[in-house]
């Protein structure tokens, strides 16, 4: 899956004009964090799934969906 959430992950947070750094602070994770999430060196624990679908502002499903963004 880390292929499929990486791109999404990082287009949402773009859309929504956040650094790294504010959007780590509002999931309660460190920049780096939000960096390995991107990259798709590791994912976000499942535990964070409902708040990063708060904060992007989308669905669970919309994080692993296949197709565009």
């Amino acid at each position: 899956m880390q292929l499929l959430i990486a791109p999404r992950i990082k287009a949402y947070r773009y859309r929504h004009h956040l650094s790294r750094r504010d959007f780590g602070e509002l999931m309660g994770v460190s920049p780096q964090a939000v960096c390995k999430w991107e990259t798709g060196l590791c994912c976000p624990d499942i535990m964070l799934l409902p708040a990063l679908s708060r904060v992007l502002g989308c669905m669970i499903d919309d994080l692993f969906a296949e197709g565009g963004v």
